[in-house]
């Protein structure tokens, strides 16, 4: 690959991050540049490969994060469901009226047409809201997993577009791809021998590549969806959020190559970015049913606020969509171009509207109560805690075992906050008082009822910015009692002391020490009681 087009692609990267913007626009500006020195999409066939590479690793990577269960909530389902319908009944006469006014690029497209520019609208961007919701903390936030849930519904719909697109029947052999269940056993156990280092890299290239996308292909289905079903098979194995991680360089590596054949596609005229800016500024269209929806699935105003501000962009599985579309002559070429820029100018107004997503809905407050409908949703409730003493927040292993030990002397005065639902439930099978919630989320905080008797908090939650979060949300609720918290790394055990906390304790020191306790108690009994008595021995002295 030339030098030039790796540099190119870099510098416009950066400059686009050093805004707050995602990278992927500066992928699609670096396209454009390029385009416009000569360098089109046919000159470079490895691109496009690797285009496709990064497609299909990025649906992989979604069904390794999927949980099938959250797809069947009313919220999810119905609501993505609804939301596609809505959009396209809104898109479709909208696009035919801007034909009707003169547009060219609309002029002389037919209902079908219409309808695939519609359906390729109607997504909002997963990279997207998966980037806020991590910088925000909030993925594990109610909001957060409906957006979530939502956008992977999207996902499916868009997989279903690209399978239907390939007009071939399948083969009859397709059939025997309903057998890949009963294989499980067998790749759970290669999945548990291949270890954390470059074989498990390796094994996920397999699965999402050969058993996933060629398998398909040979049976005549879309590569794209055997790359996620092979990855929803791998979900429940207990490696997959690690086999997710390992791969999601190379995902994010050759998504930047997918960016890039779109701004290769052309340049924008002045026309085309005039006919995205209108696209976009009908984007709170798409905010609005949102908003309505989730609120009649009674989920509360600002939880549905969130979530529909999370959701109002464009989306890159629009581009994908347009790009199959493009390649059959459904579409005109020029419409990859358009809606590439109108999700990039989407971008630039969803990332500060989603900063100040808190602050609007303080303002909104009132206007949108209104919305809401009882009873509520049973995750989106008052948070009852009852009168506790210590409250520990994350019940991972550390927190469980602080809950044991306190347990053991203060039994019925404890309560634990998790964000996970299948750890509340084996929590309560073990008869601990544990509650559903995200400690790291301002919902959490806002639900929370008050608990007047609180002495202790222990701050046991695995990422250092929850844990931060945490504290200055008990000292906005005016907290007066006592901080405990775990850290990983030295300057975070100093923020947080210089916030406030008052006993921090770092998870490598603590284990070490643990760990010599252990081997002087168990193997070296009499030196331990020997040195003890000595130093009692000095002590009277």
């Amino acid at each position: 690959m030339e030098p030039a087009i790796l540099i190119t692609t870099l510098a416009c990267g950066m400059l686009v991050s050093r805004v707050g913007l995602p990278p992927l626009i500066g992928y699609l500006v670096a396209g454009f540049v390029l385009f416009l020195f000569g360098i089109d999409e046919s000159s470079l066939p490895l691109l496009e490969q690797l285009a496709e590479l990064g497609v299909t690793l990025l649906l992989f990577a979604i069904g390794l994060k999927l949980d099938i269960r959250s797809l069947f909530k009313a919220e999810v389902w119905a609501g993505s469901s609804l939301h596609l319908m809505g959009s396209m009944l809104f898109f479709i006469p909208l696009l035919k009226l801007l034909g009707m006014l003169g547009l060219d690029q609309l002029t002389g497209l037919d209902l079908n047409q219409l309808a695939l520019l519609a359906f390729a609208l109607s997504f909002s961007s997963t990279i997207f809201a998966v980037k806020v919701l991590e910088d925000k903390g909030d993925m594990q936030s109610l909001y957060g997993r409906v957006a979530i849930g939502i956008l992977i519904m999207q996902d499916i719909f868009a997989v279903a577009f690209l399978t239907i697109s390939k007009g071939d029947v399948p083969s009859v052999w397709a059939f025997g791809l309903l057998l890949l269940p009963f294989a499980r056993p067998l790749i759970y156990r290669a999945f548990d021998r291949v270890g954390h280092g470059e074989l498990l890299v390796l094994f996920g290239l397999v699965m999402a590549l050969v058993l996933g996308a060629w398998l398909f292909e040979a049976v005549g289905l879309k590569p794209d969806l055997g790359a996620l079903i092979i990855g929803i098979l791998l979900a429940g194995h207990p490696k997959s959020s690690e086999l997710a991680k390992s791969l999601f360089y190379f995902k994010e590596l050759f998504l930047v190559a997918f960016f890039l054949t779109v701004g290769l596609n052309g340049l924008p005229t002045l026309s085309d970015i005039g006919l995205a800016t209108l696209l976009v500024l009908v984007v709170p269209v798409k905010v609005a049913l949102f908003l309505y929806l989730l609120t009649h699935f009674k989920l509360r105003s600002r939880t549905s606020l969130m979530t529909s501000f999370n959701l109002g962009n464009y989306s890159e599985f629009g581009l994908i969509v347009a790009a199959v579309a493009t390649s059959k002559g459904w579409l005109p070429p020029q419409w990859m171009v358009i809606l590439a820029v109108a999700l990039s100018i989407s971008f630039l107004v969803a990332a500060p509207l989603n900063a100040s997503s808190s602050r609007l809905y303080q303002k909104l407050h009132g206007r949108l109560k209104k919305l809401e409908k009882h009873p509520l949703h049973p995750e989106d409730r008052e948070i009852r805690v009852g009168n506790p003493r210590f409250l520990i927040l994350g019940m991972g292993r550390i927190g469980s075992g602080a809950y044991d030990e306190l347990k053991a002397k203060f039994d019925g005065e404890i309560l634990g906050i998790e964000h996970k639902q299948e750890l509340v439930d084996y929590h309560k099978q073990n008869e601990r008082h544990v509650v559903q919630g995200d400690a790291s989320d301002t919902d959490f905080w806002e639900k929370l009822e008050h608990a007047p008797n609180l002495e202790l908090v222990l701050l046991a939650m695995p990422h250092h910015i929850g844990n931060q979060f945490a504290v200055e949300q008990l000292q906005r609720l005016n907290y007066k009692g006592k901080l405990c918290a775990i850290v990983q790394y030295s300057e975070d055990a100093e923020s947080l002391k210089a916030s406030g906390v008052h006993c921090v304790y770092n998870l490598y020191e603590a284990a070490g020490a643990g760990f010599v306790d252990h081997v002087v108690n168990d193997l070296l009994p009499d030196s331990h009681v020997a040195r003890s008595n000595a130093e009692e021995m000095k002590n009277k002295g």
